[in-house]
C-alpha cells in the first residue's frame, strides 16, 4: 500500500538543490553532491561516490537490496543543469527557488532536481521496507549530464563489474505521457570547396564556396526522408550551421563548412542516413571538378530505441499513472535523444520521461508545479511496489 507523501520534505530538498549552482561544465560539482549526501546520511541511506580518474565527482549511487534475487530497477536523474542564459530575462533569480502561484522557480527545478528530490525520498522509503521487497532498487544521480558527456552514467555502466538493471526510470519532467523511447542521431561536418579570388575582380571570379554550400544546404534541407509509422516519430535532417569566409569583404571564399544533425528511427538508421547524405553530396559535386569534391566527417551518435509496451517496467508505470491520475497516460517516443539511447545501446531498457509538470526547461523562468510532486511520487511508488513487492 502506498502511504502519505511528505511533499513538504521533497520541496525542502528541492529548494536546497536549486539554490546550489550546478551548471554543467561551469560550476564545481562537489557542493550539490554534498547537499544530497547530507540528506541521505540524515535518512540512514548509505551512498557511494563515483569519481573520475583525477578524483572529480561524477555521480552518487545508492542501493537498497530486498530479499532473494529478484529484478533490479534503477532510478536515474541529473544533478547538473543547463546554464542560466541572460539572467535579466528571469522573473526571479535562477537560484532563488522562489515559490509563486503554486510554482517553484529556478534553474534545474524541472531538469532534473525535482526528480532527484522525489527519487531520494523513494529510496529512503524503500530502505525502510526491505523485508517486503524482492529484488534491488538503486538510484544514480549524474553530475555530468548537461555537458553531453553523461560522465556519471558512463562511470557506473562502463565499469568492468557494472550491473545491468532490468530497467531504468529516468526522471525527466512531463506528467502527460510516459516516454518509452527516443530518436537516435548521427551528425556530420561537411567541407564544401571553391576557388578563392578577389571579390572586386572582373575577369577571375573564382568559385564561391559560400554559394556552393548554400545550394548543398538547400538540397539537404529539401530531401524527403522515409516515414516509420510504427515508431511514432519521423526521421529528420537539419542543417544546423553554415560558415564561410574569413570575415573580410574582399575575398571570394574557397571553403564553406556545414553542420548536419540527422535524427534516426529504427527504419532509418545510421547506415541509411550516411548513404542518403553521401548521395546528395555526390549529386551536388557532379557539377564541379573532382578536385573540389566535398569532404564528410562523420560524428557517431546513438541509435533510436523504443521499449516494448509489454515490458514490465512500461506496463507497471502506465497502470500506476492511470490509477493515480484517473486517466490514460499514453506511451510516447521523444524527439530529442537522451541518456536512454546510451542505455539502450548497452541492452538496458529505459523509460526517459514521466515527472513533474514543468515549464521553461533550458530557458528563462524554468519552474515546476508543486501540485504535481505528490502524484508523480505515488505513481513511481505504485510501479516499484508492483515490480519489487514480495508475492
Amino acid at each position: 500500500m502506498t502511504g502519505a507523501v511528505d511533499t513538504a520534505s521533497i520541496v525542502d530538498l528541492l529548494t536546497a538543490l536549486v539554490r546550489v549552482p550546478s551548471r554543467g561544465g561551469i560550476d564545481a560539482r562537489a557542493p550539490v553532491l554534498e547537499c544530497v549526501e547530507t540528506w541521505f546520511d540524515a535518512h540512514q541511506v548509505r551512498t557511494r561516490r563515483l569519481v573520475s580518474a583525477d578524483g572529480d565527482p561524477l555521480a552518487l549511487h545508492a542501493q537498497i537490496r530486498g530479499n532473494g534475487g529478484g529484478p533490479h530497477y534503477l532510478l536515474n536523474a541529473t544533478l547538473d543543469t543547463a546554464s542560466f542564459g541572460d539572467e535579466s530575462t528571469w522573473t526571479y533569480p535562477p537560484l532563488s527557488a522562489h515559490i509563486a502561484d503554486g510554482w517553484l522557480h529556478g534553474r534545474g527545478s524541472g531538469d532534473s532536481k525535482a526528480a532527484v528530490a522525489i527519487f531520494a525520498h523513494l529510496a529512503a522509503a524503500f530502505a525502510q521496507r526491505v523485508d517486503a521487497l524482492v529484488g534491488t532498487l538503486s538510484v544514480l544521480f549524474d553530475l555530468d549530464e548537461h555537458t553531453g558527456r553523461f560522465g556519471g552514467a558512463r562511470a557506473f555502466f562502463d565499469a568492468p563489474d557494472a550491473p545491468r538493471p532490468d530497467g531504468v526510470f529516468i526522471g525527466y519532467p512531463g506528467i502527460d505521457r510516459i516516454v518509452v523511447g527516443a530518436r537516435g542521431f548521427l551528425r556530420a561536418q561537411l567541407v564544401v570547396r571553391g576557388i578563392a579570388a578577389h571579390s572586386g575582380a572582373s575577369t577571375t571570379r573564382g568559385l564561391n564556396a559560400a554559394i556552393r554550400g548554400a545550394h548543398l544546404a538547400a538540397a539537404l534541407n529539401d530531401t524527403t526522408l522515409p516515414v516509420d509509422p510504427t515508431f511514432g516519430r519521423p526521421a529528420q535532417l537539419t542543417v544546423t550551421g553554415i560558415r564561410a569566409g574569413d570575415g573580410t569583404f574582399t575575398s571570394v571564399p574557397d571553403r564553406c563548412e556545414l553542420n548536419l544533425d540527422c535524427r534516426l528511427t529504427p527504419a532509418f538508421g545510421a547506415n541509411e542516413a550516411r548513404r542518403l547524405i553521401e548521395r546528395i553530396v555526390r549529386d551536388h559535386d557532379a557539377q564541379y571538378d573532382a578536385s573540389l569534391a566535398t569532404s564528410i566527417e562523420w560524428i557517431a551518435g546513438w541509435p533510436a530505441y523504443r521499449v516494448p509496451d509489454s515490458h514490465p517496467m512500461a506496463s507497471a508505470l502506465q497502470r500506476a499513472a492511470h490509477d493515480e491520475l484517473s486517466e490514460n497516460v499514453p506511451l510516447a517516443v521523444a524527439g530529442p535523444s537522451n541518456i536512454g539511447n546510451y542505455l539502450a545501446s548497452l541492452g538496458v531498457p529505459a523509460l526517459c520521461g514521466f515527472g513533474v509538470r514543468c515549464e521553461g526547461i533550458h530557458a528563462a523562468d524554468e519552474r515546476i508545479e508543486l501540485a504535481s510532486i505528490a502524484p508523480v511520487y505515488r505513481t513511481y511508488e505504485r510501479a516499484l511496489l508492483t515490480l519489487l513487492a514480495a508475492q
